[in-house]
């Protein structure tokens, strides 16, 4: 996740985890919606992209995507 969507989760980050400040989040890429949580790491959080979206959205290593996150899954 970019910085300053970075910061502001970090905000609202105790209010929301489940543990670990893993935060449970609904996705969206395209058409193609899932469940996730976002993890924190080095001060910004990582969101993993399952290999049925990847597909499902024809996305190789390295393209960039719009990720439309809802907090709460």
């Amino acid at each position: 996740m970019p910085d300053e969507e970075c910061h502001e989760l970090a905000k609202i980050a105790k209010a929301v985890t489940y543990g670990w400040g893993v935060i449970p989040v609904t996705a969206r890429i395209g058409e193609t919606r899932w469940t996730t949580s976002l993890f924190p790491k080095d001060g910004r959080y990582l969101v993993p992209v399952k290999a049925a979206v990847r597909k499902a959205e024809r996305l190789d290593e390295g393209d960039a995507v719009t990720v439309r996150l809802a907090i709460g899954a």
